[in-house]
């Protein structure tokens, strides 16, 4: 049997690392040119993809490596309870950008504006993905695939457009951003090419991002609340598109 360790060390600064059952299968079910592929158990990996994704299961019987636990902890910066990781080629920014910017989008696409959390960053491309959102981009320093976010984000990467762009790179559609001072979003129907923009917790709305904004909206909260989680605002901003026929 060849060891993985070689080609995991070769190609692991150029590719996204999948941490987990989970994000390996969805990368997987999503398309993802998964390159190697390790567990510290195989029979259960497979066991559990007979329980949970079936439909993957042939394609992870053909990737996997069971690895001693002490060569998949050297391979990993936090090993995952399901003891399962892998390596997948990130998709290229530009075929990202093209399907970013396509008009007649059928689904919006979400903006990050300088996200801080890393977590967080996570969750919301795991929610775009659930709603068939055409894609997620942020602005400012943070990496949307870092393997912290690729972690919260449970592999969906694969199942959606993901990208970090400037204020001026934003893909076309109308903006409509999320600020407390906007709109009341129930009085507000989007259409599907719509760009929804959400900024940090901390801070709110970029100056650039504001001023570029179309529509200013806020979601409904109780006074002497200041915030919802981002993630929240997100999937209350998404479930409000799909009312009128999303997903």
């Amino acid at each position: 049997m060849t060891d993985p360790a070689g080609p995991w060390h070769r190609l692991a600064d150029s590719c996204v690392l999948l941490d987990g059952f989970h994000a390996l299968k969805h990368a997987v079910r999503f398309g993802a040119e998964v390159t190697v592929a390790v567990t510290t158990d195989r029979e259960a990996t497979l066991a559990l993809a007979d329980e949970l994704a079936p439909d993957v299961r042939r394609a992870l019987d053909a990737l996997l490596t069971e690895v001693p636990e002490p060569v998949y902890a050297s391979l990993v910066p936090r090993p995952h309870p399901t003891g399962v990781a892998a390596l997948a080629v990130r998709p290229s920014r530009a075929a990202n950008l093209e399907r970013l910017a396509r008009t007649e989008r059928t689904a919006p696409v979400v903006v990050l504006d300088q996200p801080r959390n890393l977590g967080n960053a996570g969750a919301v491309i795991r929610l775009a993905a659930g709603f068939g959102a055409t894609g997620v981009v942020t602005t400012g320093t943070l990496d949307p695939w870092h393997p912290t976010v690729v972690r919260a984000g449970a592999g969906l990467h694969f199942a959606t457009a993901v990208e970090r762009v400037t204020v001026e790179e934003l893909p076309p559609g109308p903006l409509f951003a999320l600020d407390p001072e906007g709109d009341d979003i129930r009085g507000t129907k989007f259409p599907d090419d719509a760009v929804l923009a959400f900024g940090s917790e901390r801070s709110g709305l970029s100056a650039d991002l504001r001023a570029r904004a179309d529509h200013l909206l806020s979601l409904p909260m109780r006074p002497q609340v200041s915030s919802y989680n981002l993630a929240t605002s997100v999937a209350m901003t998404l479930y409000h598109w799909s009312l009128d026929g999303g997903v």
